[in-house]
């Protein structure tokens, strides 16, 4: 799948600029950012449901804009929130999904079971989608999506409403699927979540500011990040937050995790004498992150975290 100089704007306000994505048969992509990056414009364009403004993509040899309905029964589409029905049971959302896909009778009936049993949904076949848990109805709308076999699988979002125990088995769930052949591209403004994808592509604004695999990212990022120990941290925060070429200054515990500007040559260095009006204050390089990787894409301060 390849996307060229994709663009939308609504009225005078440009959602996805001029946005370049080769994707690769068999893996999971990931579309990584905040809320009002283009993330979700970008993917209802490739799914053949928003027409580009400029550009196009070529998504299962389908060339786009145009030509968007073949690609129906070999695509799914899983949106961030539950759009199944709620009043039908499990079995009944499932036998519904089927019947638009033209599934009938025995191979129905086959399919079905094997959802349940792939998504460990058959001791709720017969509870109605509205009073199960997150978790169960998250795994309902990925059976419902995966239900014709699509060779595509579109997901906005999955997991931004479910426990980190149930984030990881539906992750599992994807790789299997990959395993099987199907590509997944997945928007998600979750920085670990992105740490699972193959590659990703950086949005902000928009704009693709990053793209590449993640562990390659952040190998970029190698050095410029500086771990501050010490007492007092709250006031060694606010000075660094005001030091020039600091890009960014997050708590996390009893540490500082500071992101230095690439056009410096020394970090840790230029981290150390920052610091040293205060007391006791240790540093030392420390692993990078997405999270690294994706201030020195955006240029963007990461609001302060404590844990």
């Amino acid at each position: 799948m390849e996307t060229h100089g994709l663009t939308r704007m609504f009225g005078t306000k440009t959602a996805v600029d001029k946005v370049d994505l080769k994707i690769t048969k068999g893996t999971v992509y990931g579309l990584l950012g905040p809320n009002g990056s283009g993330k979700t414009t970008a993917m209802r364009m490739l799914l053949g449901l928003l027409k580009p403004t400029a550009g196009e993509a070529l998504v299962l040899g389908t060339r786009l804009p145009g030509n968007a309905e073949p690609l129906k029964r070999h695509i799914g589409y899983m949106t961030q929130g539950f759009t199944h029905y709620r009043d039908l049971t499990v079995l009944e959302n499932l036998g519904f999904i089927a019947d638009i896909h033209d599934f009938g009778g025995r191979r129905k009936r086959a399919r079905i079971k094997e959802l349940l049993d792939t998504y460990d949904l058959a001791a709720q076949a017969d509870k109605f989608a509205g009073e199960m848990s997150g978790g169960q109805r998250q795994r309902l709308a990925l059976a419902a999506t995966v239900l014709h076999r699509p060779e595509l699988l579109f997901l906005d979002e999955p997991t931004a409403a479910v426990d980190p125990e149930t984030r990881r088995s539906f992750w599992e769930q994807l790789f299997d699927l990959v395993e099987g052949g199907t590509t997944i591209i997945v928007s998600t403004h979750l920085m670990d979540e992105a740490e699972r994808c193959h590659q990703i592509a950086i949005l902000d604004q928009g704009r693709k500011r990053a793209e590449g695999a993640p562990r390659d990212l952040m190998a970029r990022v190698q050095g410029r990040v500086i771990e501050v120990s010490g007492p007092d941290l709250r006031s060694v925060r606010r000075h660094l937050s005001t030091t020039t070429g600091i890009l960014s200054v997050a708590q996390v515990g009893s540490r500082l995790r500071v992101l230095v500007a690439p056009e410096t040559d020394d970090p840790q260095a230029t981290v150390a004498a920052a610091v040293a009006e205060f007391a006791e204050i240790q540093t030392q390089p420390t692993r990078p992150n997405l999270e690294d990787v994706f201030v020195l894409a955006t240029g963007e301060r990461v609001a302060e975290r404590t844990a």
